[in-house]
C-alpha cells in the first residue's frame, strides 16, 4: 500500500468487517508498522472496551520491564534442572560400583570386578549430564557463549566429584590402589570429551561403555583374570594417555561449540 488508507478503511479494520480481504489487511498492517498517524487513527477507531483492554496490557508489559524478572525458586530450579534429570543415572552408577565391591567380596578367584568397572563407572552420568534427552534447557543453553567446553567440562567435574568418592571407597573396601581405579576412570572421561566433540558426548560415552565391556571386562571374567591393562605397573601407561587425552579435549575445545550449535 503506497497511499494512507482512508479513515473508513481503518475502521472497518479495527472492527474486523467481513468486507475486508485478507490482502487488504495484510497491506493495511503492512502500512501501519511504518506510519505513526495511520496508528493513531488506528486508536481513535477502536471501540472503547478494546482501548482499555490495551491500556491495561501496556501498563502491565511497562510495569513488567520496570520491576524486572522476579528471582526464580531454588527449590523450582533444582525440580526442574538437568542435576535430578542426571540422579538416576548416578544412581545406576552407583549401584554399579557397589555391585561390584559385593561381587568381589564373594568371589575371591575371579578378577577384580571394581578395577573392571572403575574406568567407566562416571561415563553413564557424564552422557546424561551433556545430552538433549535428558536437559530441558538444552537448546537454551547450546546457543550461549559458554555453552561449550566450559559448561561441559563444569558438568562433568560435577559428575567425577560425584563418582570418585564412591569409587574410593570401593577401592579402599577392596584393597586396590588408587592409581588402578582412578587413572583409567580419569582416563575414559577424558575419552568421552575428547570424542564428544566429533560424535556428541553422550554417543562416545556410551560407545566407550560398550568397547570396555566387550573387549575387557567380558574376556576377563571370562578368563579368570585381569588384563595387562589393569595390572600394577600399568598406572604409567593410564597417566600418559590421560594427559594425551586432555590435551586433545583443550585443543579441540572449538569441537564442542559446534556441537552445541549444529550437531544436536
Amino acid at each position: 500500500m503506497t497511499t494512507h488508507p482512508t479513515p473508513a478503511l481503518i475502521s472497518r479494520y479495527a472492527a474486523g468487517a467481513d468486507g475486508v480481504d485478507d490482502a487488504t489487511v495484510w497491506a493495511v498492517e503492512a502500512h501501519l508498522e511504518s506510519c505513526a498517524a495511520c496508528r493513531a487513527l488506528l486508536t481513535g477507531a477502536v471501540d472503547p472496551g478494546t482501548r482499555d483492554l490495551l491500556d491495561r496490557v501496556a501498563d502491565g508489559v511497562a510495569a513488567g520491564i520496570t520491576a524486572g524478572p522476579a528471582p526464580a525458586p531454588r527449590r523450582r530450579l533444582r525440580r526442574t534442572g538437568v542435576a535430578v534429570r542426571v540422579l538416576p543415572w548416578l544412581a545406576v552408577a552407583a549401584g554399579l560400583v557397589l555391585a561390584a565391591v559385593l561381587f568381589e567380596l564373594t568371589f575371591h578367584s575371579l578378577p577384580s570386578l571394581v578395577l573392571l568397572v572403575a574406568p567407566v563407572a562416571p561415563l553413564l552420568p557424564v552422557a546424561a549430564a551433556w545430552s538433549r534427552r535428558t536437559d530441558p534447557a538444552w537448546e537454551l543453553l547450546a546457543t550461549v557463549p559458554r555453552a561449550g567446553l566450559w559448561l561441559l567440562l563444569r558438568r562433568t567435574l560435577a559428575v567425577l566429584a560425584a563418582v570418585v568418592p564412591i569409587l574410593a571407597v570401593a577401592g579402599w573396601w577392596t584393597g586396590h590402589s588408587p592409581a588402578l581405579w582412578l587413572l583409567p576412570c580419569l582416563a575414559f572421561t577424558a575419552g568421552s570429551l575428547a570424542l564428544g566433540g566429533l560424535v556428541r558426548v553422550d554417543r562416545a560415552a556410551l560407545a566407550l561403555v560398550a568397547l570396555w565391556s566387550g573387549a575387557v571386562v567380558i574376556p576377563s571374567l571370562a578368563g579368570d583374570r585381569l588384563p595387562a591393562v589393569l595390572s600394577a605397573g600399568s598406572w604409567p601407561g593410564w597417566v600418559a594417555v590421560t594427559v594425551v587425552l586432555v590435551a586433545v579435549v583443550a585443543f579441540r575445545a572449538a569441537d564442542h561449540r559446534r556441537l552445541g550449535a549444529g550437531q544436536i
